[in-house]
């Protein structure tokens, strides 16, 4: 890869860890602290967050009738989403052990905590556990397709594409078949 384009990369690798310190001040406000990885909020705090939550017959009854007819729709997606976390799980496992690739910690991606906020109620802790597990399984499924294309096809296209996923940046350019044959060891072993 060139140098420039190494320079820049780095450059958003630095702002977005920037941005995360940026949260981390931002989030000192909100009185919690992180204990063994659960956030622990203030005694006094916990009081006012339960003072604000919204009943469920309050939530219900000031509920949009399209949101509650489209729900079964929206928890409808957990059968696909469990198979495809199931599937994708299998398929590391399979596949990343006779290619050498380290597997993918799906803890690492599925990330459910919000449930724990006493501000929200059981509707709305049903919800955010259901967001928790389907972004963070789709994140664990694009890392696990990130390395599949990092063994077998590392090659940018020749098109600019949408929010690729961490590992594209190191690929090979489109079109550049010296490099492809040159690299294709280097970035396999890499996985590994």
């Amino acid at each position: 890869m060139n140098e420039e384009l190494d320079r820049l990369f780095a450059r958003v690798h630095a702002i977005e860890e920037e941005i995360e310190q940026r949260l981390n001040t931002h989030r000192a406000q909100f009185n919690y602290q992180l204990s063994k990885g659960k956030a622990v909020f203030q005694a006094e705090v916990k009081l006012i967050h339960q003072r604000l939550r919204t009943s469920i017959p309050r939530y219900l009854r000031e509920a949009e009738l399209r949101h509650i007819l489209v729900a079964p729709v929206i928890y409808a997606m957990v059968i696909p989403f469990m198979l495809l976390d199931l599937s994708m799980t299998v398929y590391q496992w399979i596949c990343f052990s006779a290619w050498g690739i380290s597997r993918v910690s799906r803890r690492d991606y599925i990330v459910i905590d919000r449930h724990r906020l006493p501000y929200l109620n059981a509707i709305e802790k049903l919800n955010c556990l259901y967001c928790g597990y389907a972004n963070g399984l789709l994140a664990y499924a694009r890392e696990i397709v990130g390395r599949t294309e990092q063994y077998w096809c590392p090659i940018r296209h020749a098109t600019q594409i949408r929010g690729p996923h961490s590992r594209y940046k190191n690929f090979v350019d489109y079109g550049d078949a010296e490099g492809y044959r040159a690299r294709l060891e280097e970035l396999r072993a890499k996985l590994r």
